[in-house]
């Protein structure tokens, strides 16, 4: 995020590579969302889908926040989930910068409407 940062300031921002953008979804979602701090609205799930072929679901209930890696589709890697409240699908690189605010979680596909989104948004499980 910080090069992405400079990048802005300089007036030329660069797609994040890949595997960065991928291991950033990861990492926002396991430290800054995940945890035992309860969901102050109704429990629900939220999707996120990298065009680059990974996906999680966030599922958030009075017991916290919980990420889970859900399975490329086409795998034997168990039953498809059930629907998600919302999901977001765009480039992991796209996911990564609207997470950290850098731009407008509209620049990405929503799906069960943005509401949801600026809950998460809004919220601070440090609070």
């Amino acid at each position: 995020m910080h090069t992405y940062d400079a990048q802005v300031a300089l007036g030329a921002p660069q797609s994040l590579p890949d595997e960065v953008a991928l291991d950033g979804v990861d990492e926002f979602l396991s430290t800054c969302v995940a945890g035992t701090a309860p969901w102050p609205h109704e429990p629900a799930a939220v999707d996120y889908h990298a065009t680059e072929g990974r996906s999680w679901r966030l599922s958030l209930s009075a017991e916290g926040a919980r990420i889970t890696r859900l399975p490329t589709p086409g795998t034997a890697a168990g039953e498809a989930p059930d629907t998600a409240d919302a999901s977001a699908r765009g480039a992991a690189g796209e996911l990564v910068l609207a997470m950290y605010g850098r731009i407008p979680v509209d620049a990405l596909k929503l799906d069960g409407g943005r509401r949801l989104f600026d809950l998460l948004l809004a919220w601070d499980p440090d609070e």
